[in-house]
């Protein structure tokens, strides 16, 4: 399990089967489990970041596509059956306000409610830090689910705002569709 200072290691985490199995669920019912990948591969990226990576579900399918990638997590049970069913891509057991991979990419993306499962009080090293690997040009998008008790719209912004991070787009889901208030938000950043 992860770090017991993030709210995801805090609330237990997850199996990595259980975790696995509710995208299984979701393709079986005839939903496209990729929105994420889909809603990446529309800024045309030749690498992704994928933060927070969890079981690997969007890296794998980016590279699949044919993306070079990068899975970072701090939950090693998640990191190792990422591993596990892509042993050849890379993956990397760090924490994402830290982590240092020597290189930019031209997408970095924060999936899965990555944002609301950090450690209270570090979404501004997180973005600051993810934000130094984003190339010239790229983007840094994180959806997640909005809730005041966990991580308010207001705070993201601002904390992306200081981490020099300028907003570009906001969506209410993967599927573009546009942001009018409501519990979920995909926000598209840029390097100020």
């Amino acid at each position: 399990m992860s770090d017991g200072s993030t709210r995801w290691g805090r609330e237990g985490g997850r199996d990595a089967g259980a975790y696995d199995a509710q995208w299984t669920r979701m393709e079986a019912a005839g939903v496209d489990p990729h929105g994420e990948v889909v809603f990446v591969q529309g800024y045309r990226p030749t690498s992704v970041l994928d933060a927070g990576c969890g079981t690997g579900r969007v890296a794998i399918e980016l590279a699949r596509r044919g993306v070079d990638v990068v899975g970072v997590d701090l939950d090693a049970q998640l990191l190792d059956a990422a591993r596990t069913k892509a042993p050849g891509l890379s993956w990397a057991h760090a924490d994402v306000t830290t982590v240092d991979l020597g290189r930019t990419f031209d997408v970095v993306v924060l999936a899965g409610n990555v944002m609301i499962f950090l450690a209270p009080g570090t979404e501004r090293a997180a973005l600051t830090n993810l934000g130094r690997h984003v190339a010239s040009g790229g983007r840094l998008i994180a959806g997640f689910q909005v809730h005041d008790h966990r991580l308010p719209l207001g705070t993201f912004d601002a904390a992306a705002e200081a981490a020099g991070l300028t907003l570009v787009e906001r969506y209410a889901t993967w599927d573009r569709e546009p942001y009018e208030g409501g519990d979920y938000a995909v926000s598209v950043l840029g390097r100020s």
